[in-house]
């Protein structure tokens, strides 16, 4: 009777557990997304696989690798095989070569401005409360009144969603000497000159390699080359710094102001319930910065903000800082 129910339960079992292949690990490529079909119409949780992670292959068929995600309920998760690094034969057959002089270069991951990431996090610093908080720092060490961060938002960062999803496709060294903040050592970016230009005025931190680490830790998985990810940050930024909302914060430096004030002038600014997808962060009583939630699709901040999360705000209340110490 034992021999029966045991020999009832090896049959139950499904069959990547009894192959071989459920013993290789192969080290993620690409920070692909998880599904829980072949179809790739179901992703819980918005799993990605993490660039440099090995993960147990159960199965591989048609162009796609069946892993195991440890810790997730629905651990087994479906992604296209060249997440890992691999091609199939008719891929191989049709793949250019790339040479050694391209490969030295930085190639853009798609020929267009837009985002391919569905949801983004834009993450503007009112700068005068940033460098009482962080007066060592190069860009606040002689921070003027005619300094345009002095009366106007500036650029921190446009994080693509969910925030584990960082650094795609980036080199092991680059990505070591980013979590230590040696970011004067990262790889220069290959920028245009208008982008550039742009980005010394409208990033202060560029002359910490603010730039550097942005691009490297969030731009890599944004979609597309370094330009236009900067070009699509510094547009959405500059329609705020366009709008009622840098006049009410103009209008009210030295004072405090409620997040349900923000939230009432972004409504104003770009339409009904465009406040709800806005948070704000302080420190030591002061706001720091505004993090503005986004969908994609669009180059409007109006829609991008009506497409977004809706999520908890860390601050409620703060002071707006005037420049100086």
């Amino acid at each position: 009777m034992k021999r029966i129910i045991i020999s009832s339960l090896l049959m139950a079992l499904p069959m990547v557990a009894m192959s071989k292949k459920a013993e290789n690990y192969q080290e993620a490529t690409k920070s692909c997304e998880a599904y829980n079909n072949m179809k790739h119409t179901t992703n819980t949780n918005s799993i990605k696989l993490e660039v440099g992670k090995k993960y147990r292959v159960l199965n591989h068929n048609k162009g796609q690798i069946l892993t195991l995600i440890s810790g997730e309920r629905i651990a087994q998760r479906w992604v296209d095989e060249a997440c890992f690094g691999t091609q199939s034969l008719a891929d191989k057959k049709t793949t250019p070569a790339v040479t050694k002089k391209e490969s030295s270069k930085e190639m853009p991951k798609r020929a267009t401005s837009k985002s391919t990431s569905r949801q983004n996090l834009l993450a503007i610093s009112w700068q005068n409360a940033f460098c009482q908080t962080h007066q060592y720092k190069k860009e606040c060490k002689r921070m003027r009144s005619k300094d345009f961060g002095a009366s106007n938002f500036v650029l921190h960062g446009l994080w693509p969603q969910p925030r584990n999803n960082q650094y795609c496709n980036v080199d092991k060294k680059q990505v070591g000497m980013d979590k230590n903040k040696q970011w004067n050592r990262l790889n220069k970016l290959d920028l245009t000159a208008t982008t550039r230009e742009r980005l010394a005025k409208l990033m202060p931190g560029y002359g910490s390699n603010l730039h550097k680490h942005e691009w490297i830790k969030h731009g890599t998985c944004y979609g597309t080359g370094a330009s236009a990810y900067y070009d699509d940050a510094m547009d959405l930024m500059t329609q705020v710094n366009e709008s009622k909302v840098q006049d009410f914060f103009e209008k009210n430096v030295g004072k405090k102001v409620s997040l349900k004030e923000v939230r009432g002038v972004f409504n104003l600014a770009f339409g009904k319930g465009a406040g709800e997808h806005v948070t704000m962060n302080c420190q030591k009583g002061l706001i720091t910065e505004l993090w503005l939630h986004l969908g994609n699709g669009s180059s409007k901040l109006s829609e991008l903000l009506s497409r977004g999360e809706k999520p908890k705000s860390r601050c409620f209340k703060g002071k707006i800082d005037r420049v100086g110490y």
